[in-house]
Formats: C-alpha cells, structure tokens, sequence
C-alpha cells in the first residue's frame, strides 16, 4: 500500500466503502431517528418512556467503546468488529419488531453497545489500514459520512416513517449493514493479531458507572426540584468516579499529549453539540420559524463540516495542531456571532451563515483530533485511546446539551428569558472554544510541535 494516493484507490476502495457505510448507519441511528420517535413510541404507548431510547443508545455506547477498545487491543480488529456489528444489527432487529416499549428500549441499548464498538475500531482499523499520508483524507471522509445524516437522514426518516412504517427505519437497516461489513472483512481479515495483550484496560463496569452518571444528570435536568439536585450530585459522583481510569491521567487538565487530544475532542463536541441541540428550538421560539426553516442553519452546519473535513484532507503536509487551532477559532467564532440570532429585533436570520462558520471549525478540527490520536498511539493502546476519545465526545455532549437545558427549563418557569438561557449559553460555549485554541497547542507530541504528516513520498 505504500505509495497510495487516494483512500479511494484500487488497494483501499472496498475497504474505505465498508467502512463509510458503517459510519453513515450509525451516524443515522444515532442522529436521524429522532423523526420516527414519536411515531414509534405513540403506537408502542411508550410516551412516558419516551426519553429512554435516547439515553438507552447513549449510556450504552459509552459502555461498547471500552469494550471495543479493550477487545481490539487484545485479540484484534478481525475478531472485534463483526461482533460490533452483530450487535448491532441483533439492535436493529429487536426495536424494529418491538411489540410494547420495553423491547423497544432493550434494543436500542443493543444498537449502542455495537456502535460504541464499531466507532472506536475505526481507529484501530485506520491505523492499521492506511499509510500516515493518507489518513487526513480518511478522517475527512469518515467527518462526511457522519455529518451526511444530518443533511438528508431526518427527510428520509420522515418519508419512511409517513410512507412506510417507522419500523423501517430500523429494519431497512439490516441488509445494508451485512453489506458494509462484507467490504471491510477482507481487510480486517488481512490486518495482523495483536502482539502483545495490550494495555492496561479499565473494566467495563466503569463505563456502565460513567454512563449512569451520564443518564441521571440528564435525568436531573429535567426536573425542577429538590430530587434533581440529589439525582446531579449522585450522577456527577459516579461520572467522575467512572472516567477516572477511562481517560488519560491529566485529561481534564489538557497535559501535553494524549491528554490534550482527548480534551481537545471533548471541546469540540460540547461547544458545538450544545448549540446544535439549542439552535432549532431558539429560532422557533424566539423568531416563530417553521421546524423546516428552523432546520437549515443545522444544515448550513454540515455542509461546512463536510466542506472544511475534504479540505483538511487535501493539505497532508500541514500539522495537524495547527489545523485544530484554526478550527476552534472558527467555532468560537461562529459560536459568538450566532447570539445575533438569538435577539428578537434581528429576525433569527444571522443563523443561517454563522453556524456555517461553525462547521466550518468542526470540518477542520475533529479529523486532526483523529489524526493526532493515531500518531501518538502506539498499536497496542489505540483501542483505549481510541475509545477514550469517544467517550470523551460524548461525555462533553451530554454535558454541555444538559446544562443549556437547565437554563431552558428556568425560561420556561419563568425565571429569566429564553432569549438570556441562549445567550447564556452561548456564553459558556464560546469560552470552551476559545480554551481549545489554547489546548490545540498542547495536542501535539510530548517532544515538541509535531512534524507535518508524512507525505506519499516519504511514506
């Protein structure tokens, strides 16, 4: 393979077709689903229930990513991924065929444990797969195929669900996902067995502890009492109690390294998750838009995602800490710039172009962030590494959504305006992007600025 110039060539296509299908029905699963909720939980008479799916797929990924990560370092890729993805389709069967909403909700935990595994094997597999030179690209592509759910999954969603039934939208799933994995078995069969048995490994049971940490301050933030302030405390207890042996020591401070790559991740997708989940409903709220028109800054987001991600891959030679400090100074930017749409006398408007710039930012940083962990990591701790870089996304998400709902239920109680809940927290969110421009420059090696990515040349 040395010597490749695309990730499309004739050596990876199948292997880089595979894995992008694998990443879109995640991505689809996990982003896109939303539309077909309602409709799945009225017939299944689950409204009561009807939070669980969500945090069902969210609690339980954070469990598969420790259990991907530890599997693959020990026994390997070629073991490891199709029992993520047998996990993942057995998730799909089994919410697609629910009868009542607690089999429902069993399957979507299923759907999460797999995609956990899967996420983080895609490290592993690209690390193993594909020469230095070409992983700038990969990661582009993969930052496309995730964000391409959020463009066209929710319409589809909706069409299937109104044409069809909602249970398509899982089960539709099931032969396509046979076939992503078919394209990348030849390659994961062809990837050699770990050496070694791996790193040190934190157990799953820390992950299930991080998780239920994760599910009750959800939970607390949805309510506005006495009970909430005990159900945070316990859930902040046993989150910090589980991500102590998942991250790497010195994480929350952004030591130079490894630590600050994974910190820089957990910037990334607070920041801007927290504001992609507040956006819609401020402009509904505060500017009156259609759930369409609410819908297009969203869409504006991902098309520069997938913009800024292909043009990151075209620039090898460029470290890779330069590019995620350039993108988390666009995120802070379009961060700020879209509190103009949360001023009623504006229209909303602003939205439509300053969370483009936020996308932007995102395009440029989450695949450096990716090819940064993989240049640090050697082979026998990037399943770990590679699953602490998830879960430290999807801790900061849950995070940062939660806490912009706390403010969101005070405006609904009357306490302040839904106009200051925004700005608020736009306030915290921008502050964490513009911390990341500071921790981008901790991310590179522990000897000193890293050296661009190798060229096709040197490679």
């Amino acid at each position: 393979m040395t010597g490749s110039s695309s990730v499309f060539d004739r050596a990876h296509r199948r292997t880089t077709a595979g894995l992008l299908m694998l990443v879109t029905f995640i991505a689809f699963e996990s982003m896109a689903v939303g539309t077909a909720m309602p409709t799945a939980v009225a017939e299944l008479d689950g409204l009561a229930w009807y939070a669980w799916p969500f945090s069902a797929f969210l609690v339980a990924s954070v469990v598969g990513m420790v259990v991907g990560g530890g599997v693959g370092d020990r026994r390997g890729v070629r073991v490891a991924l199709p029992w993520g993805v047998g996990a993942f389709a057995a998730g799909l069967l089994t919410a697609g065929v629910a009868a009542d909403m607690a089999v429902f909700v069993v399957g979507r935990a299923v759907q999460g444990l797999g995609a956990g595994v899967i996420v983080v094997l895609l490290y592993v597999m690209a690390g193993q797969a594909y020469t230095p030179a070409l992983r700038p690209r990969l990661f582009g592509a993969i930052s496309t195929a995730w964000v391409l759910p959020a463009l066209v999954g929710p319409v589809v969603a909706g069409l299937l669900t109104t044409h069809a039934s909602w249970r398509v939208v899982f089960l539709g799933l099931l032969p396509l996902i046979v076939l992503g994995l078919a394209l990348v078995l030849p390659a994961v069969r062809a990837l050699p067995r770990p050496e070694g048995t791996g790193g040190e490994r934190a157990g799953w049971w820390w992950a299930v502890l991080a998780g239920a940490g994760i599910a009750a301050l959800q939970y607390a933030g949805q309510r506005r009492d006495l009970v909430a302030i005990a159900v945070a405390a316990a859930g902040i207890a046993a989150l910090v109690a589980g991500l102590r042996p998942l991250l790497p020591a010195g994480t929350v401070r952004a030591a130079r390294g490894m630590p600050a790559v994974v910190a820089s991740r957990g910037l990334l997708a607070g920041a801007f998750f927290g504001m992609d989940a507040l956006l819609p409903l401020t402009l509904t709220e505060v500017h009156g838009f259609s759930a369409t028109a609410a819908g297009v800054p969203l869409t504006a987001g991902a098309l520069g995602w997938a913009t800024a991600s292909q043009v990151q891959g075209r620039l090898p030679d460029l470290p890779r800490e330069r590019l995620l400090r350039i993108g988390f100074v666009l995120l802070a930017v379009g961060l700020a710039a879209t509190s103009l749409a949360a001023l009623p006398a504006l229209g909303g408007w602003p939205a439509y172009l300053t969370w483009a710039v936020a996308g932007l930012g995102m395009g440029l940083g989450m695949p450096s962030v990716g090819v940064l962990l993989l240049a640090q990591s050697p082979e026998h701790r990037r399943g770990a590494d590679s699953a602490a870089l998830q879960i430290a996304d999807v801790t900061a998400s849950a995070l940062c959504i939660g806490a912009a709902g706390v403010l969101v239920a005070a405006a609904t109680a009357g306490s302040l305006s839904l106009s200051t809940a925004v700005l608020g927290s736009i306030v915290v969110f921008t502050v964490l992007a513009l911390a990341g421009v500071g921790v981008a420059g901790r991310a590179a090696a522990l000897g000193g600025p890293s050296a661009a990515t190798p060229t096709l040349a040197s490679s």
